[in-house]
């Protein structure tokens, strides 16, 4: 169990039952944890600032978010490669230019993109909310390595990765208190929908496409009842003339 990692506990989230849609106020909670905390080492490659129009933030809020950031374009009439503000259609920013960097940066150890990460491992949100909340001390008799922490979700017991959450490391606009489990969380809540940014419409889809099938199939029963019925066990009597 050791190599594998401990089994995560499972967790009643809010949005996973079949017509359960996201809490948006924590996805709005769960970027600013990310901004503040996680995007210093790891990527949202697949998420762009108007992704999150609408669904934790304003369009001018978003705006004025993606404006922090310099981005490369061009070339330019002169050929030339220049830096300008950010625009809701770029992607989030990457914290390293490439993987040797982040590499550089965290001893060798590659700090994995986190937009389907809760989807890229087993146990999903429970794993990644386990995994930041499960730093411990190691057991007598297990040594860890200078450099790696100890935490018993992750395969092999000794990850790369210290600690990050802490009660108070953030300061939630909203006045929610800032305990490590409840930013753990709102990121792991702001994960989930990074990983699926359409769940809420695909939800709401399916309940449309269940009320329409209902009712299709109501009439359908009623059709073969009524309608059909009398046709199909109908007995045609051919009288021929004497």
């Amino acid at each position: 169990m050791a190599d594998e990692g401990l089994h995560p506990p499972s967790h009643p989230w809010p949005h996973s039952g079949p017509l359960d849609t996201f809490d948006h106020a924590s996805i709005r909670r769960g970027y600013q944890v990310y901004r503040e905390v996680c995007s210093a080492c790891h990527s949202l490659d697949r998420i762009a600032w108007r992704n999150l129009i609408d669904v934790s933030h304003s369009e001018d809020e978003v705006k004025a978010m993606a404006e922090e950031f310099e981005y490369q374009d061009g070339p330019d009439d002169n050929g030339e490669m220049f830096m300008r503000p950010g625009k809701p259609a770029d992607y989030m920013p990457k914290p390293y230019p490439n993987d040797e960097a982040a590499r550089a940066g965290n001893a060798g150890a590659l700090p994995p993109d986190l937009s389907l990460i809760t989807k890229a491992r087993h146990g999903g949100e429970d794993y990644v909310f386990a995994l930041l909340t499960g730093y411990v001390d190691a057991p007598g008799g297990v040594e860890v390595r200078e450099g790696l922490n100890y935490n018993p979700y992750f395969p092999g017991g000794a990850i790369a990765m210290a600690q990050t959450l802490f009660d108070g490391v953030v300061e939630y606009e909203d006045g929610t208190p800032a305990t490590a489990s409840q930013m753990a969380k709102d990121v792991c809540t702001f994960l989930a929908w990074a990983a699926e940014p359409e769940h809420d419409d695909r939800k709401k889809m399916g309940m449309k496409a269940t009320v329409i099938t209902v009712g299709l199939v109501a009439l359908s029963v009623y059709l073969k009842k009524f309608k059909w019925a009398p046709l199909k066990t109908r007995k045609i009597v051919y009288n021929p003339p004497k």
